[in-house]
């Protein structure tokens, strides 16, 4: 209990030494933004990600990676929820997303209670921040007052999105680009600690041969891991077989996602890279020895994830729905 109280108090001062930052680059947000319009909007959302995630563990790692494959692209406009043909959600590498219930379920109560008033951005960002602490991750205080970007469109996916093999160079580029540092891409991976993966996402690390055997190609993974990644994801697996990103605890947000680093575990060639090579090594140790450090490290990060590319004023609007644009 002490060592969450003393994370708790980091994460406040981080937060709001932050929030002097962003509030110079986006003026249109502030904490507590809903003080005066919608009191309850954050406890509804809440409410709604504790009750969804009690009757599903998954979700909690859901609404972490729809967040990040929202902000990434568009910015943090809420841009991959809506949908149709050619819009982000259609894309290949977003049609495996889930957690849009929860995001859908909160807006349904908030237009009751307060109509016309909290964005699906606003949303999409509060329930991941309480799906980590639902988890077990720190609770860190948020910005609000985003509005939702009204463009969604595929062709704007892949250039915006990591892939799970990667070279840290590549990675370094893309979060660069968003105004992450190389901390923060160290940082934000730890949210590999709780969700799962498709059987395709790391089928590179292995070759498949003539008749359908799959031989381990990536000496970089630990060999009894990678026995055990092949029995349960073998050449004709199904498309829908999932692997927890996380082996040995995968519903709690922790710091084992940094010490399965250490014992070459990393499920992606992304992850494994980020103890490979020396200019991440030492984070990856400094963060699998401390709990409290990932906590301090992910409230700072986080909070700049969720401040990318966000449109405030008349840069957006706040969707009735968050699967459409108002239209009228």
């Amino acid at each position: 209990m002490e060592q969450r109280l003393i994370t708790f108090n980091f994460l406040l001062l981080t937060t709001f030494t932050s929030f002097f930052w962003f509030s110079s680059s986006s003026p249109g947000l502030s904490f507590n933004f809903y003080g005066a319009s919608c009191p309850t909007a954050e406890f509804i959302v809440r409410n709604a990600v504790r009750s969804a995630s009690t009757s599903d563990s998954t979700l909690p790692g859901k609404l972490l990676r729809l967040v990040f494959h929202d902000c990434m692209v568009e910015g943090c406009d809420g841009s991959v929820l809506l949908e149709g043909n050619e819009t982000e959600r259609s894309d290949p590498a977003n049609t495996s997303l889930g957690g849009f219930s929860v995001v859908e379920s909160a807006k349904e109560m908030l237009e009751i209670f307060c109509p016309d008033t909290v964005s699906c951005a606003d949303i999409l960002a509060l329930s991941a921040r309480d799906a980590v602490e639902f988890a077990g991750g720190p609770h860190v205080q948020i910005l609000t007052g985003r509005k939702d970007g009204r463009v969604s469109l595929a062709s704007n996916v892949r250039p915006n999105m990591v892939d799970t093999s990667f070279t840290l160079d590549e990675m370094m580029k893309l979060f660069s680009s968003k105004g992450l540092s190389l901390d923060d891409l160290v940082t934000l991976s730890g949210a590999h600690t709780i969700g799962s993966a498709h059987c395709s996402a790391f089928r590179d690390r292995f070759q498949e041969d003539s008749k359908g055997k799959l031989t381990l190609i990536d000496s970089s993974l630990d060999k009894i891991y990678a026995d055990d990644l092949k029995q349960r994801c073998p050449a004709d697996a199904s498309p829908s077989i999932t692997i927890n990103n996380d082996p040995e605890t995968s519903l709690s947000f922790d710091n084992q996602y940094y010490k399965n680093l250490l014992s070459h575990k990393g499920l992606f060639q992304s992850d494994s890279v980020l103890f490979s090579d020396g200019r991440t090594r030492e984070m990856v140790e400094e963060l699998s020895n401390s709990l409290e450090s990932f906590f301090e490290k992910w409230g700072q990060s986080f909070f700049k994830l969720i401040n990318i590319g966000v449109k405030t004023g008349n840069e957006g609007e706040v969707r009735r729905l968050c699967t459409s644009i108002n239209i009228g």
